[in-house]
């Protein structure tokens, strides 16, 4: 005698019911792959706008005359030395992220929660020397549709552009790293409200630190094409 089989059973036991991954990779990690995917392109755009831009005219901004201050200490004669204390902090909290995400997959709880603070600080840090240095080179001229009168040598339209852009990628950049810092101080919450330790896993600290190296790995790319090109 044959076994009647429902259309529930038939969900559960045929080819739409799903079954392992052919990546073993979770859901939501795949899921912020594909977002970042998608925000790589759009600072893709962007720098390959501003590469155009760059090599189309005669004359461009030298980033050692304009990257020269130390903003508080000195206004001129350090060329790009502020710029690589700011890359180095952000290449550190990178680090330490690397840290809590292992840290988390020992389950230490307390670990992870100590490199998560260093990274939360380590990008406020940035975020803080970001906002000194549009400070400084607002008050030397240079903003969104201006440059100094005393920039001479350089042609009108490119200086013009070169702010445009400077502002307007490293801004979309501080975005990320604020929206970053933002992600982490609530997982930092998670964490030590003890929520992975219940779920058993801290997986999500290592997506949120997928967000975090890829921050990182575009201001490389931004550090190259403004302030050494």
């Amino acid at each position: 005698m044959s076994t009647k089989v429902s259309p529930l059973d038939y969900v559960k036991t045929g080819p739409w019911s799903g079954g392992k991954s052919p990546f073993e990779v979770e859901y939501g990690k795949i899921m912020m792959w594909f977002f970042l995917l998608s925000d790589a392109f759009t600072f893709s755009a962007f720098l390959i706008y501003y590469g155009a831009q760059r090599f189309s005219k005669l004359t461009w901004p030298d980033p050692d005359h304009v990257f020269q201050s130390i903003p508080g200490i000195a206004n001129e004669g350090y060329p790009l030395v502020f710029v690589g204390i700011m890359t180095f902090i952000l290449i550190m909290s990178s680090v330490t992220m690397v840290l809590a995400v292992e840290a988390g997959h020992r389950k230490a709880k307390k670990e992870v929660v100590t490199w998560m603070i260093w990274t939360i600080v380590g990008g406020f840090m940035f975020l803080g020397c970001q906002a000194l240095e549009w400070s400084h080179l607002h008050h030397e001229g240079f903003w969104w549709g201006s440059f100094p009168a005393t920039y001479t040598g350089v042609d009108t339209i490119g200086a013009l552009q070169f702010a445009n852009l400077f502002f307007t990628i490293t801004g979309f950049h501080g975005f990320h790293v604020f929206t970053g810092v933002v992600i982490n101080c609530i997982i930092l919450g998670m964490v030590l409200a003890n929520t992975f330790e219940k779920r058993g896993s801290y997986l999500m600290v290592e997506k949120v630190g997928l967000y975090w190296h890829f921050v990182d790995l575009v201001w490389v790319f931004v550090f190259t094409f403004f302030y050494l090109v």
